[in-house]
């Protein structure tokens, strides 16, 4: 392994566990525990490949600091997971950008997730039946055990042809991997919640729909979410031993 390419994941190693700290003093236990968890991997790659011995004490030190942070994390959310008192909140800012759903959701996916319920007013018009399809699509790529979406959401009040259309094409082309997707309308519908098998739910106060529109369809942020402008919003995470459905 080359020198520029130690340094290289040195780097990685930094940006990440210094984002760990800061999510960890902010209270983001569960985001962060998911950096420290992938910034100690690039150390231990790190120290793998370092010859030097005062450098490789130097790390195992640093990483078993990490560590045993990391430890101090995982129990303090397991033990407020079983009293039923975990509650996060992120506050998206006006403008805020690198809030795409996976960067949202990923630290709640585990590999036990295999069903999911969306209860949303809003997934009528083009723009939000696109934003639950990319919901859908992050789903499939970060958790290989999904098997059922439901999605409990309000009828397009006009002309609601496009929103059938569209939800019938997605639950053809997730039935070809596989995944159930199951709609529901309600008329009577305000709540936003997205609840996971695992026990996590996550209320976001516009729902799937707090990305401003873009420019245009050759601007920035365009496809890709985490560059795409957000509007202002709450997101509170709780979990339940015992997750409703709804």
């Amino acid at each position: 392994m080359t020198e520029n390419h130690v340094s290289g994941m040195e780097a990685s190693a930094v940006s990440v566990l210094k984002r760990a700290v800061e999510l960890d003093n902010s209270g983001r236990f569960q985001e962060s525990l998911v950096c420290y968890q992938e910034g100690i991997q690039l150390l231990l790659d790190v120290l793998k490949a370092l010859k030097d011995d005062s450098k490789r004490g130097h790390y195992r030190e640093k990483i078993k600091g990490y560590m045993d942070r990391a430890e101090q994390i995982k129990s303090h959310v397991n033990q407020m997971k079983e009293d039923g008192k975990y509650h996060e909140q992120i506050k998206i800012s006006e403008d805020a950008t690198g809030y795409s759903y996976e960067v949202l959701f990923k630290p709640y996916i585990s590999s036990a997730l295999s069903e999911i319920w969306v209860e949303d007013p809003y997934i009528r018009h083009t723009h939000q039946l696109y934003n639950f399809l990319r919901f859908c699509e992050m789903l499939l790529k970060s958790c290989g055990k999904v098997k059922t979406i439901h999605l409990l959401t309000s009828q397009d009040e006009g002309d609601n042809t496009q929103q059938n259309s569209a939800l019938s094409e997605l639950r053809d082309s997730l039935g070809g991997h596989g995944v159930t997707l199951d709609v529901q309308y309600s008329s009577t519908i305000h709540d936003r919640e997205i609840r996971f098998d695992n026990g996590w739910i996550i209320k976001i106060g516009r729902g799937l729909d707090y990305f401003k529109k873009p420019k245009g369809r050759f601007s920035i942020g365009y496809c890709d979410y985490d560059l795409r402008l957000c509007h202002e919003t709450s997101v509170d995470i709780f979990h339940t031993k015992h997750t409703k459905t709804l």
